[in-house]
């Protein structure tokens, strides 16, 4: 049984025992110290005793704390003197135990060891502060009380929403919970964030105040939350005739885009004419490195994605295959822009291709998103070759509701075809699609497939964009 004793006067005072009472613990023991009328609550419990005497006088209080062997004394006082007063007589006769001073003055305390200051001005200041709009709420209490602990409100037209807790990077922080309406969820990688949802995200203070402000953000931000900037990487083993090329489509791509930075990592840089012709592109927001040792270069890669605040990689299917990326690039859940014959000047649409709802529901924000941002038409195609499209109906449905949301259209195209064929003759598209760690390399017998992941890296035609999906198996 812990003691605890309640020095009290005034109104705080009171609505403080009142908590007390409300919210008994059965393992604290309460003693209150009252010597004015009215601070004592009228339905305090019976077990809490009550001792009307003056807590600034030394001799009275001694006699009460050398009955009872308190763990912590309370001073919650309404006139400054009083605390004063008080604080001193605890503090001569147990100058070890614990304290807690409600400070109403703003007043520099001598001997303050073993002792909590709540100061009332600040702490009042500091919960009106937390109700003006975009501020975000910190655990001031818990913890180290530095805002390693926020609470933040996924807005409507949030980058964050409509997105699998799985597919967003959480380093250095991390989703703790989510709360709708009025319940708690744990979050699992398939879990769903939607607007109105409130998380409950832990990490370090300055990448909290970061994610604040991305959460808050409307969609249009892409790549954004997988990361801000772009990666361009250039094996010139298999890039060489195409590495101009490559390099100027990711700067059209980053030119679309809302003050992004283009950062390059050259590999095995076999011409230096070229890197000559290469290096002439810089500009202040295009940076280009070479990496002349052929040891480490995945290592290297993951030091730069996270350095720069990469979201989106860019290269080619060779590139992306013969480094082995698709396991380390979807562990770092970035996005992926993979080359395609079509350069994406020429690209007018955007292709969805409709498989499992999961994977629909966790890219359908991002495929808006780099839609709109590049201005091009959305296209979400449920292609099935027995037509079997009643079963989709909630994935279609999902899509509509959010077009509305964004006021973005998205095209419906419904045909009983094999989506390879019917994709394969489509001209002037970029498709995206879900990618994960089981995303098959390049083979013939793909074809057979009706299934997307089976050839995302066997039709070079047009170019791609990947989301990293991670949902759990049932």
């Amino acid at each position: 049984m812990k003691n605890i004793l309640i020095l009290a006067d005034g109104p705080t005072a009171r609505n403080f025992l009142e908590w007390v009472n409300k919210t008994r613990i059965a393992d604290n023991q309460y003693q209150v110290v009252c010597y004015k009328e009215g601070v004592f609550p009228e339905k305090m419990s019976h077990t809490t005793p009550l001792y009307h005497t003056d807590p600034t006088s030394y001799s009275k209080l001694l006699a009460l704390m050398s009955e009872t062997k308190f763990m912590m004394v309370f001073i919650v006082m309404e006139e400054k003197d009083d605390a004063l007063y008080s604080l001193k007589n605890v503090r001569q006769i147990d100058p070890k135990i614990r304290i807690v001073l409600l400070d109403k003055w703003d007043e520099l305390y001598e001997n303050t060891d073993n002792t909590t200051l709540i100061n009332e001005q600040q702490l009042m200041a500091s919960h009106l502060y937390d109700h003006l709009p975009n501020v975000p709420v910190v655990a001031q209490n818990v913890g180290l009380g530095e805002g390693e602990i926020m609470e933040i409100l996924v807005p409507f037209g949030s980058s964050y929403s409509y997105r699998h807790a799985g597919s967003i990077a959480q380093r250095k922080w991390k989703i703790a919970a989510i709360y709708r309406n009025k319940k708690q969820i744990i979050p699992t990688s398939a879990t769903m964030i939607y607007p109105n949802d409130t998380l409950l995200v832990i990490g370090k203070p300055r990448v909290l105040e970061g994610i604040y402000k991305s959460i808050n953000r409307r969609i249009g931000l892409f790549p954004e939350p997988f990361g801000r900037n772009l990666y361009l990487i250039l094996d010139l083993t298999h890039d060489k005739s195409k590495a101009l090329t490559y390099l100027k489509e990711s700067i059209y791509l980053m030119d679309q885009l809302e003050k992004k930075l283009l950062f390059v990592r050259i590999i095995n840089p076999s011409d230096f004419d070229l890197i000559k012709i290469l290096k002439e592109e810089e500009r202040e927001d295009i940076i280009i490195h070479i990496c002349y040792d052929t040891i480490g270069i995945m290592t290297l890669i993951e030091y730069d994605i996270q350095k720069f605040d990469i979201g989106l990689l860019l290269n080619s299917i060779d590139t992306f295959e013969k480094l082995n990326l698709v396991k380390e690039i979807f562990e770092l859940k970035k996005l992926v822009y993979l080359f395609g014959d079509k350069s994406l000047h020429s690209i007018k649409e955007s292709v969805v291709l409709v498989t499992d709802e999961a994977e629909m529901e966790s890219i359908s924000s991002t495929a808006i998103d780099f839609s709109e941002s590049l201005g091009l038409t959305l296209h979400l195609c449920d292609f099935d070759p027995e037509g079997d499209f009643k079963s989709k109906k909630k994935i279609i449905e999902h899509y509509e509701t959010l077009a509305q949301i964004f006021n973005y259209e998205v095209v419906i195209d419904q045909e009983s075809v094999n989506p390879v064929r019917k994709l394969h003759s489509l001209h002037n598209i970029i498709q995206i699609s879900a990618f994960n760690q089981q995303m098959r390399r390049k083979s013939i017998f793909n074809f057979i497939s009706t299934k997307v992941q089976n050839y995302l890296l066997t039709l070079e035609k047009y170019p791609k964009i990947l989301v990293p999906v991670e949902i759990l198996t049932k």
